[in-house]
């Protein structure tokens, strides 16, 4: 692997230059706000941008400073974050701003070491913080800037490994010690996000194309086999008397607060069998490794409800907090039961 004159004024100069002529308008990146900046990278962690934008400034209507974050209570965190899925980046972000403006009395950390402590903050968003709402020199390595960076050194090291991963931000490390980390920073990831891209990086459109090693970008970065998607399949019921819905809130970590259709008993055998009717509704989405399968049995009202679950009347669901599958499968049902 071929060294490149990574801490050069001429690769930071180009880069830098492109940037401030194509670089895309982001309203994150039209504030140093370190409130606003840490939103927004929670947000934007395992979510496309243009998704978050929309997201990301109706949070800052509803909760505009961190103390309004602070002062929330779950459940409208929750319905705020909802549809953006990964519920515990909510939660962390809830649980930074109870520290930050208690203990902290608003005072926001400015340094790598100090903002890691936070929950939910590592290495990268620490890193993203320190340098975007404080202009100081902090590495940050997203999946586009490994892709980037792997690319400009030939990097043959899986970048998911604890080798290719150090090499990645030492070049990080010292490329961000130039003037204007701000500005830095943003370029490598604009350059991974909009021309280094995944599948056809566009090369002809590369700033920084006289510096880059690689004869074939397409094979880099370089990962270890990934796990293969499984398929699960999960069962629930519909249930409704007296305009009222009975759903549970979830205990686990997964949906942690949120409520979801009932889970199926585990005594259902006849909609577990392979002679099992079959669902009313039924829907997939996928998390993580998985693919889930949503299958959805109209039951009649039990006569008892279990511990977690409640009675919820149609004309409330939009203010309860709901994981987005559950939503459209009660939208669903609704509308096959009632035309609702």
């Amino acid at each position: 692997m071929k060294q490149i004159p990574v801490e050069s004024t001429e690769f930071r100069g180009a880069l830098v230059a492109w940037f401030k002529r194509v670089g895309r308008k982001l309203p994150w990146r039209e504030t140093a706000d370190p409130y606003s900046i840490l939103v927004s990278e929670l947000m934007l962690q395992q979510t496309l941008v243009t998704t978050v934008v929309s997201y990301y400034l109706r949070w800052l209507k509803r909760f505009p400073t961190i103390r309004d974050l602070a002062n929330a209570d779950e459940t409208e965190v929750l319905l705020a974050w909802q549809g953006l899925g990964y519920y515990n980046r909510a939660r962390n972000l809830h649980r930074c701003a109870k520290v930050i403006a208690g203990g902290w009395n608003e005072t926001f950390p400015s340094s790598v070491d100090a903002l890691i402590q936070l929950p939910g903050i590592g290495r990268y968003t620490a890193g993203a913080i320190v340098s975007f709402a404080f202009d100081r020199p902090a590495p940050i390595v997203d999946g586009n800037i490994a892709r980037a960076v792997s690319r400009l050194l030939d990097l043959q090291e899986p970048v998911d490994q604890p080798r290719g991963s150090e090499i990645i931000w030492d070049f990080a490390t010292r490329y961000v010690q130039g003037a204007n980390p701000r500005l830095l920073n943003s370029s490598l990831m604009e350059l991974g996000a909009v021309v280094c891209i995944r599948r056809k990086p566009m090369c002809a459109l590369c700033p920084v194309r006289s510096f880059c090693q690689t004869k074939d970008p397409e094979s880099l970065p370089r990962k270890k086999e990934r796990p293969k998607i499984e398929r699960k399949t999960e069962l629930h019921f519909f249930a409704v008397k007296d305009g009222r819905v009975l759903l549970q809130q979830n205990p686990g970590k997964r949906w942690q607060g949120l409520w979801s259709l009932p889970a199926l008993p585990a005594s259902s055998e006849s909609a577990r069998s392979n002679h099992a009717p079959s669902p009313s509704l039924s829907l997939s989405y996928p998390i993580t490794r998985f693919v889930v399968r949503l299958n959805v049995f109209l039951r009649e009202p039990p006569d008892s409800v279990r511990a977690g679950q409640a009675w919820h009347r149609l004309e409330s669901l939009d203010g309860l907090p709901m994981p987005s599958p559950h939503r459209r499968a009660v939208q669903m049902a609704l509308q096959r039961s009632w035309g609702i």
